[in-house]
């Protein structure tokens, strides 16, 4: 495939949004630049907003600017700083690249604790400056990011502060759910500590309606169903570190709970007499989820400039659950409900992690880090199944039905024991540009046990290069190729509970998977507007990938269709992203921030099951968002528009052919800060009651045989939400 047709599709399916509708997009974003190019005309000088360190891309927020605003939190001083952006954190293979944030040029030796979160537990009034670094540096304790947020904490004796938060929440049902945290931080000379305690509500109640049709068309059955889930997730952390001369620690301790119930009701009719309830199923499910980390990491400067830092990470997380189907097949007659299905999940996940580097200057321009990680990863799970037959005898292991065991995991081990080396060169190669080249060789096994027991080794070599062009003070282009290895999710290698096809319970394992290997192809530019007036960037990128996981056949009967997670052969993935954010000032409203995003997205992969060529990624989405600051009045409000591009990858099973749509979603807050420095915000989430809608085609057999059997047609929500939220800082 040449690369023009690789790209060409992107301009497709730009010029099909534009054409349905985008007239709004295109005109929001062309009023965006004008409005940006004529803000650096009117603001103030950039001495007054924020001071910028050309010489190392640095941009430098001092406190100061941030003071009209009344913030209470870093996250809202971040929020105030066009074109800036947080990534949620977790995930992926090992310690990674270290994400995006830096408190006190530190990283956050933590998966389970959120940039997010932890920026949340910071008051405002703690805060030096914030830095925005667009440079490579062996001086970072990240790589390989776009730009990286710094917060600076200030450097005092003795400091304290106290945050507390209440919300409720307000459903579509008229439930209200209550919530709450609060967060200590302090230093005495060399030693700083963070405690936080947060209760966050987590009420759902979705609805919805569902309609089956034969082959024909003719409606056969009408769906309506209720889901309650009532959750409130509890958390508590601690950060604690400690400075002294070259030697620098800290510590991040974690324990989160959530466990909940949820509650399923199911009413199906007839359509000829949609009145009737023909039969009723209810669930009841009860899940345990608990999770704790621990993670820690220690540096030391030499004298000479070197720089040595240890890290490591403990995590474990359990997540069961016990589900059980009630089946009431003639409510009419006032029958009693019979069990015909029980569910029971188990897992635990266990991560063990330690990474050390060492970093020192070659020259003045080139510096160079070494490093090396272990990592061991370990899933132990079970899946029991029971049903009313008689096929078996009923068993209390499967809720005192019949184990269906050609479906259930009685129990099994999936480990992985990693280690890589890694070499990361910096170069200056003038007061403009940087190259930043790395290389990674990581060895692993794996290994299971249980119903099947084997062990496979995999080697692979992760080269990449970070190239930044200062093409101006405010213009900046880099350029990054990379090879990355996907991290495995060991739930594929067993079978696992299905909880999105009422009509299957279980999806069939395979241990055999291998990891998606892919090379990265990314180009970006972005430009500062002068004055802090705004940012506008545009990334270009494209993904080759190599045994790419999808759906595979994993049926052993063909009566008994089943589908698994398997690794489908070579792929491609290629977009666009444009984002815009600038401050009003031609408008006469200096402290207001618009953004705009365009996201464009397009891909290919030849399906095993169709064998058509699908896509493996949804098409975009378009997005806008509005945040006035009235200084005057201590008020603030704003909007949040998101508009997805529907049309993208179809879920593909071996019996079943799914595609799901999203409607636009609107999230509007007003806030303001009243008597003693007491923040309220008023939240109204899912304003537009947002909908998903899906479409699923069954088959008798295969689905590439187009023998459809029935047609079904569903759409869900939440509906809306109110949030109200009150702050205070002591």
């Amino acid at each position: 495939m040449t690369r023009s047709s690789i790209i060409s599709p992107i301009f497709r399916v730009s010029a099909q949004f534009c054409r349905v509708s985008a007239g709004f997009f295109r005109t929001s974003a062309q009023g965006l630049l004008l409005i940006s190019l004529t803000n650096t005309s009117l603001l103030a000088s950039a001495d007054e907003i924020a001071a910028t360190g050309v010489e190392d891309s640095t941009i430098i927020y001092p406190a100061s600017f941030f003071q009209p605003y009344n913030p209470v939190s870093v996250n809202d001083m971040i929020d105030r700083i066009p074109g800036v952006s947080i990534s949620d954190g977790g995930g992926g293979r090992g310690l990674g690249s270290g994400g995006d944030l830096l408190i006190n040029g530190q990283r956050l030796a933590g998966k389970d604790n959120s940039p997010r979160d932890q920026l949340r537990r910071i008051a405002a009034r703690e805060v030096d400056r914030i830095e925005i670094i667009r440079g490579t540096s062996s001086e970072l304790a990240v790589r390989g990011s776009g730009q990286v947020v710094n917060v600076v904490l200030q450097d005092a004796d003795t400091r304290a502060s106290t945050s507390v938060e209440i919300s409720t929440d307000r459903h579509a049902d008229g439930t209200l759910q209550p919530g709450a945290s609060i967060s200590h931080s302090r230093q005495s000379g060399n030693l700083t500590a963070i405690v936080s305690l947060q209760a966050d509500p987590q009420y759902g109640h979705e609805q919805r309606l569902e309609t089956s049709y034969s082959p024909d068309l003719t409606a056969t059955e009408i769906m309506t169903q209720s889901q309650v889930r009532d959750r409130m997730a509890y958390q508590a952390s601690t950060v604690l570190g400690y400075r002294t001369g070259q030697h620098r620690m800290q510590l991040n301790a974690l324990y989160g709970t959530s466990d909940h119930p949820v509650d399923i009701s199911r009413q199906y009719r007839n359509p000829e007499s949609s009145g009737v309830i023909a039969s009723i199923e209810r669930e009841p499910i009860d899940n345990v989820k608990n999770n704790w980390e621990l993670g820690g990491d220690y540096e030391y400067e030499f004298d000479a400039g070197g720089n040595l830092l240890v890290l490591f990470i403990v995590n474990d997380e359990t997540d069961n659950s016990v589900r059980e189907r009630f089946l009431n097949d003639d409510p009419q007659s006032g029958a009693a409900d019979r069990k015909s299905l029980y569910i029971q999940s188990n897992s635990r996940t266990r991560e063990r992690i330690a990474q050390g580097t060492y970093s020192w200057s070659l020259a003045q321009d080139q510096d160079l880090q070494l490093g090396a990680e272990r990592a061991q990863t370990i899933l132990d799970s079970s899946l029991l199944i029971g049903r009313d037959s008689d096929e078996a005898a009923p068993s209390p292991l499967f809720g005192n039905l019949a184990p269906a065991l050609n479906l259930s995991n009685l129990g099994s081990s999936v480990e992985e024991m990693r280690y890589e080396g890694f070499a990361v060169h910096n170069w200056t190669l003038n007061d403009r540009m940087t190259l930043e080249s790395s290389l990674v060789y990581e060895t692993s096994e794996i290994s299971q046990s249980g119903a099947l027991n084997q062990s496979r080794d995999f080697q692979f070599w992760r080269p990449s290069v970070d190239y930044r062009f200062n093409i101006t003070n405010s213009l900046q282009l880099r350029a990054t190729v990379a090879r990355q290895v996907q991290q495995l999710s060991f739930a594929n290698f067993t079978a696992t509970a299905n909880t999105d096809d009422n009509d299957k319970d279980a999806d069939a394992g395979n241990p055999n998977l291998v990891p998606t290997k892919e090379v990265r192809y990314e180009l970006t530019m972005e430009y500062r507007l002068p004055n802090d007036a705004g940012v506008v960037s545009s990334r270009f990128f494209l993904r080759d990938l190599e045994d790419q996981i999808g759906r595979i056949n994993a049926s052993a009967n063909p009566d008994q269709p089943v589908s698994a997670a398997g690794n489908i052969g070579d792929a491609k993935r290629w977009g666009v992203y444009l984002d815009g954010s600038t401050r009003l000032g031609a408008l006469g409203l200096p402290d207001a921030i618009v953004s705009s995003s365009l996201y464009l997205f397009d891909s290919e992969v030849t399906n095993p099951i169709l064998g058509t060529t699908e896509r493996i990624n949804g098409r975009g989405r378009a997005q806008m968002g509005f945040r006035h600051d009235v200084v005057d009045w201590n008020l603030n409000y704003g909007f949040d528009y998101n508009h997805p591009l529907n049309g993208g990858e179809r879920n593909i099973e071996v019996n079943t052919i799914d595609r799901t749509n999203g409607g636009p979603n609107l999230t509007m807050f007003v806030s303001t800060v009243l008597f003693d420095d007491v923040t309220f915000r008023l939240e109204s989430n899912n304003t537009l009651d947002e909908e998903y809608c899906r479409n699923r085609v069954r088959y008798s057999g295969s689905a590439a045989s187009g023998n459809i059997s029935e047609l079904e047609d569903a759409c869900w929500g939440y509906g809306r939400k109110l949030a109200l939220k009150v702050r205070k800082t002591f």
